[in-house]
């Protein structure tokens, strides 16, 4: 006589919380990617050389050249033979620079010298965006959630992995290619070759996304679910925090914007090889779930089908959440994009250093998300929690658009609010999905989801790279960019946060009337 009925195997904690370790490194590596560019805008789109010094200051080559020339000659000085080919690592020199409204020689050490691009900002919005084109433009995110729902797990997972490593060699090789003057379509090649590299990448990263998603609900349902989505949400942001905190310092050090693409597709690589494990413990899983089944008796689970996307389609609770994704996202994954130009003109805060406060966010989540999830597992409270957090996004954007408190420190405090916020709505915004979408179609559902959300992470770069370029930039009598305003497109990302705030509200009061269970608890007693 047997003591105990046949168990599946994620009722094991070892082996759940094993799957979603592996699950977690693969989408790691793929964030990593997914950001690796951002803290580069600003050598993106500086022509020639830049000069970085001891002193974690910047200057481009050309500019360098001249002020050294002309300090020689105001100060009858031979004159140096200074070239590009000259400047390097441990070169002094010495110009005149205006120093609080006052013209003062300086002396700098050059620590590192690196190759910029001379892009745009609109070209760089351009390539920002071309992450959702694919699945925007194509709907290939819409039908990899069918695909996941028809075909399973390990096939979608596979094929969106092998996605994602295409798309970063595409992009590598764009990047550590000089094409010239080469133009397609009225842009640089490298720009447009660069994006089609990133649009491969991103219909990868997404279809990868949905598939962990439904992944997690798999193994977790019924258990620590929202703490599950919140660990691999926490996982997936050390990869953005690691971009954004290491990217510029690897391309200084090795001189080129290509090198920190090519550690992420060799990261990634090792990504893919680890979700082939997870493979194998997701067919033991099958196996053993099926096992239950017979013994108890059950009919075999009914499979997807294409008409079960009416009860999709019709779930206004789905909608709403859809639409509350579309517009938070669109106020932090394209802010990140920007933010570190933004601290460096707004903040005055040094190239090398500027990309560290937007690393804040990624750092606040790793930490907040589980801790929020846990919390919503435990006592609920899943809609309170998406409206404060839409909130605090509304909040902190209006305070970057305001012209005061153009402090360092004050920037890191926003950033930290904005951290909290961005742990505050994901963490309650993924495991309310299935409290509205059954488990067969679920990846159908997260693929409208993120097929929706990739709308505004293709369009809403675009957008701020072409008010940037026409609206915020300032120019000198002779045409030289002299700086940014950011108030424009700051406020733009606010506009975001107030739809995020009335689509929450607005989510509440549906979940009174049609009793999802937004609120209520996810573990079962």
């Amino acid at each position: 006589m047997k003591e105990q009925i046949q168990q599946k195997l994620s009722d094991s904690r070892v082996a759940r919380w094993t799957a979603l370790m592996i699950v977690s490194f693969t989408m790691m590596c793929g964030y990593f990617l997914t950001d690796v560019m951002s803290p580069l805008e600003n050598l993106l789109t500086t022509k020639g050389k830049v000069v970085y010094f001891t002193d974690d200051t910047s200057i481009s080559a050309d500019s360098l050249i001249s002020k050294v020339e002309l300090f020689a000659a105001a100060n009858a000085l031979s004159s140096p033979e200074l070239t590009v080919e000259k400047l390097e690592e441990g070169a002094e020199l010495q110009y005149m620079e205006t120093v609080d409204g006052q013209q003062q020689t300086v002396q700098k050490t050059i620590s590192s010298v690196a190759s910029g691009e001379g892009w745009s900002s609109t070209e760089y919005g351009f390539f920002s965006g071309a992450y959702g084109y694919i699945n925007v433009f194509l709907l290939m995110l819409f039908f990899g959630g069918i695909i996941l729902d028809k075909m399973g797990i390990r096939f979608t997972g596979i094929m969106s992995c092998g996605f994602m490593f295409a798309g970063a060699l595409i992009k590598w090789y764009a990047l550590s290619t000089d094409f010239g003057d080469t133009m397609l379509f009225g842009m640089n090649m490298q720009v447009i070759l660069a994006a089609l590299g990133f649009a491969i990448f991103g219909m990868g990263a997404e279809i990868t996304g949905i598939t962990v998603s439904k992944i997690i609900v798999k193994w977790f349902a019924g258990k620590e679910l929202a703490l599950a989505l919140g660990l691999q949400v926490a996982m997936a942001r050390i990869g953005t925090a690691i971009a954004l905190g290491a990217s510029l310092s690897v391309a200084r050090m090795m001189g080129n914007v290509s090198y920190p693409v090519l550690f992420g597709a060799i990261a990634l690589c090792i990504g893919f090889v680890s979700f082939l494990v997870y493979c194998v413990m997701d067919k033991k899983e099958d196996a053993s779930a099926l096992a239950v089944r017979q013994e108890e008796g059950q009919s075999e689970e009914e499979g997807f089908r294409l008409a079960d996307l009416k009860l999709i389609f019709c779930s206004k609770g789905f909608w709403l959440i859809t639409l509350l994704c579309l517009m938070f996202y669109a106020g932090v994954f394209p802010f990140l994009k920007f933010a570190t130009k933004l601290m460096i003109y707004k903040y005055d805060v040094p190239e090398s250093f500027a990309g560290m406060i937007p690393a804040l966010l990624p750092f606040g989540t790793i930490l907040l998300t589980p801790v929020f999830g846990s919390l919503y597992d435990r006592i609920g409270r899943g809609a309170t929690l998406m409206i404060i957090g839409s909130v605090m996004l509304t909040v902190v954007h209006v305070l970057f658009a305001l012209p005061l408190m153009n402090y360092w420190w004050f920037a890191v405090v926003v950033m930290i609010v904005l951290g909290i916020a961005f742990s505050l709505v994901p963490s309650a915004m993924w495991p309310s999905v299935p409290k509205i979408i059954p488990m067969k179609q679920l990846g159908s559902a997260y693929a409208i989801i993120f097929y929706i959300q990739n709308i505004g992470l293709a369009m809403v770069p675009v957008l701020i790279g072409w008010v940037i370029d026409d609206f915020a930039t300032l120019r000198d009598t002779s045409g030289a960019i002299t700086g940014y305003n950011y108030s424009i497109p700051m406020t733009i990302f606010a506009i975001f946060g107030v739809c995020a705030v009335v689509i929450s509200l607005m989510l509440r009061v549906d979940d009174a009337k049609k009793h999802y269970g937004l609120e209520d608890a996810n573990m079962k007693k």
